[in-house]
C-alpha cells in the first residue's frame, strides 16, 4: 500500500478511511496502520489482515478505565478502583519514557494477575476498537503510514477481530462510498454475530503469563476503603535489575538516564574482569555488554556467563558501534541474546529491553 513518510505527517491530504482500512484486511498484511490529524493520532494493529488492537493518541486511558469499571459489574475477580492501581503503575513515570502502547501491557497485567481471562481480555478489545473506529471513520483529512513491524510484535495476542465486521457496528446505517463498497458487500454478517467470535486463533495464556508477570511482578496485598484486596505496587522494590558494563562512564551515564528509575534498578560497571563476580552476586534481570572492552571483551564475558548455571537464560544483550555482519555473528556464536547499535535512543533502548524480559 503506498504510504506518506511519517517526516511529513503535517501535510495532510483527503483520506478515505474505509478505503484505508479496505487496504490492511490482507492476510498478507501484518502491522501498523499510524494515521495522524491535527486533533491526534490513531494506531490500527493488524495480524494477517486481523484486527488485534487500536487505540487513539488523545485518549488512550480514558476508554480503557471507562470499559474497565463497566465489566467490573460483570466480572467478579475486577476489584473495585483497578482503574486507579493502572494509573499508578502504567501512567505514573512512564509517559515521557517513550514505552508505546502502555495501555496494551496494563491488560496484559491483568490477565497475567487473573483479574480477567484471556477471552474477556478479547471484549475488551473489541469494544476499545469500536471506540476507535467509530472517531476514525469521521477523519477526512490527515496522512499516514504503514509499518511493517510494531512494539505488538512480541506481545500476547488476545484475539483477531474481523475488521469489517467492527466497521459494520460502528456504522448503524452504513453510507458507503464507492471504492469502499465492494469492502463491505462481500460477505454479509451473520445475525448476532461479533467481531470476537471469529478468533483466528485462541490466545496463549501461557505467552501471556511468561511476558507480564516479568513485566510487573506480583506486588504485597493492601485493603482499599471498602474492605476488598487488592495489590499494589510496591514503589520499594525494582521491578527490574539492568546490569550495564561498558568502559565509558558516558555510556552507562546515558543509559541511567534512559530508563525510568520507579521501573528499573541500574547498576553499572566499567571494568569488565570486576564484572563477572558483581553480576553474580547482583544476579540481574538482564545484562548489556560492551563489545569493545580492554582486558575482557564482551563475547568472552558473554561466553563465560553462559558456562554458569544461574546465566544460562538470562538476556544478553551486545552494545557496539560496530554493526558488520561479522560482529552479530560473532555475538550469536557467544550465545548473546540480541544486539543493540551504537549509538541508539532511548525508544531503541527500551524496545530491546521489554523483547527480551519475556
Amino acid at each position: 500500500m503506498t504510504t506518506l513518510p511519517i517526516s511529513r505527517y503535517r501535510f495532510f491530504q483527503k483520506l478515505q478511511p474505509l478505503s484505508l482500512l479496505k487496504k490492511i484486511t490482507s492476510k498478507s498484511v501484518t502491522g501498523c496502520l499510524q494515521v495522524f490529524s491535527t486533533s491526534g493520532a490513531w494506531s490500527i494493529y493488524i495480524d494477517e489482515g486481523k484486527l488485534i488492537y487500536a487505540c487513539y493518541s488523545e485518549k488512550m486511558f480514558e476508554p480503557l478505565y471507562r470499559n474497565l469499571q463497566r465489566l467490573s459489574q460483570q466480572i467478579s475477580t475486577l476489584p473495585h478502583g483497578i482503574d486507579e492501581q493502572l494509573r499508578m503503575i502504567f501512567e505514573t513515570g512512564i509517559e515521557n519514557q517513550a514505552i508505546p502502547n502502555p495501555d496494551y501491557l496494563a491488560i496484559c497485567w491483568l490477565v497475567n494477575q487473573k483479574y480477567m481471562s484471556p477471552s474477556q481480555a478479547a471484549i475488551l478489545i473489541e469494544q476499545l476498537a469500536l471506540e476507535v473506529l467509530e472517531s476514525f471513520l469521521n477523519l477526512e483529512e490527515g496522512s499516514y503510514e504503514f509499518i511493517p513491524e510494531s512494539f505488538l510484535d512480541d506481545m500476547p495476542k488476545f484475539c483477531h477481530l474481523n475488521l469489517r465486521l467492527l466497521v459494520e457496528r460502528c456504522q448503524k446505517q452504513p453510507v458507503v462510498p464507492a471504492e469502499g463498497a465492494q469492502f463491505f458487500r462481500t460477505q454479509q454478517p451473520q445475525a448476532q454475530t461479533t467481531a470476537v467470535e471469529t478468533l483466528s486463533r485462541p490466545s496463549s495464556s501461557n505467552k501471556v503469563a511468561a511476558y507480564s508477570s516479568r513485566f510487573l511482578q506480583q506486588n504485597p496485598k493492601t485493603t482499599d476503603n471498602s474492605g476488598q484486596r487488592i495489590s499494589r505496587l510496591s514503589t520499594e522494590k525494582k521491578l527490574y535489575t539492568i546490569f550495564c558494563i561498558d568502559d565509558s562512564p558516558t555510556v552507562l551515564n546515558a543509559i541511567k538516564g534512559f530508563l525510568d528509575e520507579q521501573i528499573f534498578s541500574f547498576v553499572g560497571v566499567t571494568d569488565s574482569m570486576k564484572a563477572l563476580m558483581q553480576i553474580l552476586c547482583t544476579k540481574p534481570d538482564l545484562i548489556l555488554l560492551d563489545i569493545s572492552m580492554p582486558g575482557l571483551d564482551g563475547y568472552e564475558l558473554c561466553s563465560l556467563l553462559r558456562k554458569h548455571v544461574y546465566f544460562k537464560n538470562t538476556p544478553v544483550i551486545m552494545v557496539s558501534g560496530k554493526t558488520r555482519f561479522i560482529d552479530r555473528a560473532k555475538a550469536k556464536m557467544a550465545r548473546a541474546s540480541g544486539y543493540l547499535a551504537k549509538p541508539f535512543t532511548q525508544g531503541d533502548l527500551l524496545k530491546i529491553i521489554f523483547k527480551h524480559i519475556v
